[in-house]
Parts: C-alpha cells; sequence; structure tokens
C-alpha cells in the first residue's frame, strides 16, 4: 500500500498542478503565444507528434552516444589512476579543467574545427566533455575507498595489480560507478540540449532546435511540447539507470535494502 501511495501521490500532483495551470490561464486570457494551456500544448503535440519526436530520437540518440563515450573514457582514466599514482597527480587536474570550462564559452571553438556541416559531430564532443567528469570522479572515488584490510589481504596473498582492480577495486566501486552514470547520463542530456543551443544549425535538428525555431515562430505551445519532450527523455533516462543500479546493488548492497526501522 505503501509503494502505491509513493507512485499516486506525484501523480495526483501533477494533475493538479495542470488543473490550476488550465484554469488560471483560461481565467486570465492569457494569449496562447505568451503563456498556452495544458490541453493547448497537449493538441500541439498531438499535431506535431512525428516532427517532435523526430527531433527528440536525434537529441537522445547524441546523449546516449556521449553517454557511452563518457562511461568508458571516465572508467579508463579511473583504471589508470588506480595502477599509477604519478599518472593520477599529473592528468587528474587537467580533467578538471573541462569540468570548469563552461560549454557555451568553446562551442563556437569546438564548430569551428569540426566544421559547420558537422555540427552533431560538434554536440556530441560538447556533451562528452559535460557528462565524463562526473563519472570519473565518481569512479576514481570507489577505487579509493577499498578497505584497506582486504586490501592488506590481497597484497598478503600476493596478488597482482590486475586481479587487486578486477576482483577487488570495481566490484568495491561499483555503487560509486552507478552513482556516476546516474549523474552522467543526466548531464548528457543537458550538455546536448545546450550545445544544440548554442552551436544547432540547421544540420542539426535535435530537440533544442525545435524549441529555437518554435520560439522564433512564436508557436509557444510548440515550444513546451519539446520542452515536455525533453523532461520525459530524461524522467525516462534517470529511471533506466535507477533500475538498472537497483537490480545489480539489490542481492548485497545496504543503499537498495527497504527501510525496516
Amino acid at each position: 500500500m505503501k509503494n502505491i501511495s509513493n507512485y499516486l501521490a506525484p501523480i495526483i500532483a501533477l494533475i493538479a498542478l495542470l488543473a490550476i495551470w488550465e484554469i488560471f490561464v483560461y481565467s486570465s486570457n492569457i494569449p496562447i503565444y505568451i503563456l498556452p494551456a495544458p490541453t493547448d500544448i497537449f493538441l500541439s503535440l498531438q499535431s506535431n507528434f512525428k516532427d517532435l519526436l523526430g527531433s527528440a530520437l536525434i537529441t537522445l540518440r547524441i546523449t546516449i552516444y556521449a553517454f557511452v563515450i563518457a562511461f568508458f573514457v571516465s572508467l579508463f582514466l579511473a583504471i589508470v589512476f588506480s595502477l599509477s599514482n604519478i599518472l593520477e597527480s599529473s592528468l587528474y587536474p587537467i580533467t578538471v579543467i573541462f569540468q570548469v570550462t563552461p560549454v557555451v564559452a568553446i562551442a563556437p571553438l569546438i564548430l569551428i574545427w569540426v566544421g559547420l556541416d558537422n555540427a552533431e559531430l560538434a554536440i556530441l564532443i560538447l556533451s562528452v566533455i559535460v557528462a565524463f567528469f562526473p563519472m570519473l570522479a565518481n569512479t576514481n572515488l570507489g577505487f579509493k575507498s577499498v578497505d584497506q584490510n582486504l586490501l592488506d589481504l590481497f597484497l598478503l596473498n600476493g596478488a597482482s595489480k590486475w586481479q587487486i582492480l578486477s576482483k577487488l577495486r570495481i566490484p568495491f566501486a561499483l555503487p560509486y560507478i552507478l552513482t556516476g552514470m546516474k549523474t552522467s547520463i543526466g548531464l548528457a542530456l543537458i550538455g546536448t540540449v545546450v550545445a544544440e543551443f548554442v552551436a544547432g544549425t540547421g544540420s542539426s535538428k535535435g530537440l533544442a532546435w525545435t524549441i529555437i525555431e518554435s520560439g522564433n515562430r512564436l508557436d509557444i505551445s510548440k515550444l513546451f511540447a519539446g520542452l515536455m519532450l525533453l523532461i520525459l527523455l530524461g524522467i525516462t533516462l534517470f529511471m533506466l539507470m535507477t533500475a538498472i543500479e537497483r537490480n545489480l546493488l539489490k542481492r548485497w548492497h545496504e543503499s537498495t535494502q527497504e527501510n525496516r526501522g
């Protein structure tokens, strides 16, 4: 019963919010080009569904590619850092630079480097830059948080660096890795959208470009419909990563155990 109420409560709250929004717009006679009502947004989504779905799939594809690239790059770097303190001291500060550099500042440069006709490649690169550092930071922290007694036991039994990595560090760091993945996939979507806003051209027609185009045409209902699809994409990706995390950790990790207190 408690689980059902946990799902019903946000749904009821959302319905109530949409009802208040609808009543407010029509009672205040707000023009549709200023603030459309939820019914106007739904009708726009229905009439422009094919166009919006195509744009959403472009954004989703770039997001997934960026996330996968960020995952493997960050995992590789974290493994390298765990094997060599000198390389970690040398390279980790460089990775921080990518984290603190605003995407909007380097987007024009990336676009020039890859060419104006390769806007999707520029967007992918920018999305990877945004997504990979949280993954790297969490994975690196997981590797460093290995129980020292277990590490000493492995060393006492003559385990190699590869055995320590594969049989101790990676399993121990799995919760950290999964947390990083949940953060990274959300940032990959944000990075893709921001990059589309900044570097998007007619050759890249993701959801962000559709939103810009709709705003320029004062088709605010379509703009909100695109925004709604972006929100649904973000929620879906987050729930997918949460389900993966729960399935991988449910048998042994305390974070997925039911609170019985």
